[in-house]
């Protein structure tokens, strides 16, 4: 039977390539493989378990940060953690950690959430639970 076997990856394109690679270095999210030249390189950062946040140079400055893609969602084990070392590396606030209870079909789900937008614009929610 085919079927998919999980997430690989979210692609971003952004302004300031080395800028967001040594921003997530920052966070801990390292560069798995990268290819091209400049203008026109691109990275897969390993996010964990089998999971990367592909990035493309040549990123339109003017570019809103919301458009088709809302944001993206790092699980962690420390949101408050992840956050202030974000901020620390140059991340804007977007929503500071705070506790939530969504309200599933399924019955609720408490999660410890925050929103930053990263110094290339892209919008990360750092996403603390233990099962979703």
């Amino acid at each position: 039977m085919t079927k998919t076997t999980g997430f690989h990856h979210t692609a971003i394109k952004v302004v300031d390539f080395d800028l967001c690679l040594d921003f997530y270095a920052t966070l801990g999210i390292h560069t798995a493989r990268s290819w091209g030249e400049a203008p026109n390189r691109a990275a897969m950062l390993d996010v964990g378990d089998g999971n990367y946040l592909e990035v493309f140079e040549g990123g339109d400055a003017d570019a809103p940060s919301e458009g088709r893609i809302i944001h993206f969602a790092l699980r962690t084990e420390d949101c408050d953690g992840m956050h202030a070392k974000a901020l620390e590396a140059g991340a804007t606030e977007r929503m500071a950690p705070k506790n939530v209870e969504i309200n599933s079909h399924q019955g609720p789900v408490p999660v410890r959430i925050s929103f930053v937008i990263c110094p290339c614009g892209e919008i990360i929610e750092f996403f603390q639970n233990q099962i979703l």
